[in-house]
């Protein structure tokens, strides 16, 4: 039978959920705090350049194909994809970098050429990878999470070994180069947990980067965004900007509608792609499944101080992709994990997406997005922002051999504060709750409320995961739980 649905949230999960449910005959309406849709995947514009705000990396393209299939599309219909080459380029020092290019033969190549012996190696890692991904992505990661039995599986059995040895061991086992080792431990900072907290079968995101590769959707990753709105808005979907929900409206512990500026809004189900812990705390007390201690015991990936600046010019030595590891990456992980505090040397992250696409500046003109991960939590100051933005600029131009700062048009920063103010995120972490062997799939929190009747969740938080395909995933699942307890 139909239901009225309202969902909180317009990023990935929640707008993956709202077409899933749409399609399965619902009425779906999705409230969004902010002025545009997308949550952390807006964009911010000006003076002829565009940046995308939150994810910039287009990885498991499989996984969006069958998002838009399961609706009869293409990715095609919707928006372009080229993929990159090289991939991404990552910096160790003046003169010393190491560029990933797009197919793992020429990867191997580079290895080899570094590390005498390690191309075979790579492959064998990169074939187990292969492995893990199959049985990951096309198999686990589509399981809501309910029981840990989900995890029993002829597959994950042969495979036991995998969750309880980590990417850190495997990786220092095989590969003696440091450079080759951080290349490798790169990818899981993504599932937001140090190399040694991350299970082995998680390698599945080293065969994404190698095996699969990176591409860069046209327009960058908004228009993937602005596809999905209009698959949703196709299906039927009614889509709200501006509108915080103040209140989640319970009776007889039952979910039976939201509080948004003021006028009560009554539905059949709510669901939530806000942040879990803000969503739990627009319930009375008494009808929240987590505590405080809870969450402040988990494992949350980092958050970032992040920079979109305007250069005059097109920039040199640098790719789409730039990673730079010129410090320490380990160090930078404790102050990260361990003992919370901005980093002393921190690593950076920087994409130029002009390089690839001339829509996101004017002609001759670069769009930078510099990213330094952080601890979530931590002071948060224009004072800081300014010293670390000044530090990641001075070695830009050391490692990349050329002046940068006096081509800066404009510059504006994205940090702690502005996650929690903008995004309701705990703590202002960036990426969500971390995929450590204690925090994977039945051992999140729920896509389904244990205390409210017809209150549902779905994104970063929960299951499966981090990340921007995990998201997409999220939001089918919730879907299908609504629709199988309807």
């Amino acid at each position: 039978m139909p239901k009225k649905i309202t969902i909180l949230g317009s990023g990935f999960s929640s707008l993956a959920a709202a077409s899933y449910l749409a399609q399965a005959g619902h009425e779906v309406h999705v409230y969004e705090k902010n002025s545009s849709l997308g949550g952390r995947a807006r964009q911010y514009k000006r003076d002829g350049f565009t940046f995308d705000m939150g994810p910039s990396w287009y990885w498991m393209p499989d996984v969006f194909d069958r998002f838009f299939a399961d609706f009869n599309k293409k990715t095609s219909d919707f928006y372009a994809l080229e993929k990159l080459n090289p991939a991404y380029r990552v910096y160790f020092g003046e003169n010393d970098s190491i560029l990933i290019e797009d197919s793992l033969e020429k990867i191997k190549k580079t290895f080899e050429a570094i590390e005498p012996g390690s191309a075979q190696k790579l492959q064998e890692f990169i074939d187990d990878a292969a492995d893990h991904y199959e049985v990951a992505i096309k198999d686990l990661v589509y399981r809501p999470g309910v029981s840990p039995l989900e995890l029993v599986t002829p597959a994950t059995i042969k495979r036991i070994g995998s969750f309880f040895s980590t990417i850190s061991k495997d990786v220092r086992k095989a590969f003696k180069n440091p450079k080759l080792i951080e290349i490798l431990e790169f990818p899981v900072l993504f599932l937001g947990a140090k190399p040694s907290d991350t299970p082995s079968f998680y390698s599945f995101m080293n065969f994404a980067d190698f095996g699969i590769g990176t591409f860069h959707p046209q327009k960058g990753m908004h228009a993937v965004i602005e596809g999905m709105v209009q698959l949703a808005k196709e299906l039927g979907v009614h889509l709200y900007t501006d509108s915080p929900v103040e209140r989640i409206l319970t009776e007889n512990k039952k979910a039976i509608g939201v509080q948004i500026n003021g006028e009560e809004i009554l539905s059949d189900i709510v669901l939530s792609g806000a942040d879990y812990h803000h969503t739990e705390t627009l319930l009375p007390e008494a009808l929240r499944q987590y505590s405080e201690s809870y969450w402040d015991s988990k494992t949350f990936a980092p958050s970032s101080l992040l920079f979109y600046v305007g250069f005059d010019k097109k920039l040199e030595r640098v790719n789409h992709h730039t990673l730079f590891f010129d410090t320490d990456f380990e160090k930078h992980a404790v102050e990260i994990y361990d003992k919370p505090k901005w980093p002393e040397a921190p690593l950076f992250y920087a994409n130029f997406p002009s390089i690839t696409d001339a829509s996101m500046a004017p002609e001759g003109k670069e769009a930078g997005f510099f990213l330094i991960p952080l601890a979530p939590g931590i002071e948060d100051s224009e004072a800081l922002r300014a010293q670390y933005f000044e530090i990641i600029m001075n070695r830009l131009e050391k490692l990349t051999g050329q002046t940068v700062k006096k081509n800066i048009i404009f510059k504006e920063s994205f940090c702690v504060k502005d996650f929690v103010e903008q995004y309701n995120s705990y703590k202002g972490n960036a990426y969500g709750l971390a995929n450590t062997l204690l925090q994977t799939a039945f051992l999140r929190p729920k896509l389904k409320s244990k205390k409210v009747d017809n209150l549902y969740f779905t994104g970063q938080l929960t299951v499966p995961g981090p990340g921007v395909p995990p998201a997409l995933i999220s939001g089918k699942l919730v879907a299908g739980l609504i629709t199988k307890n309807d």
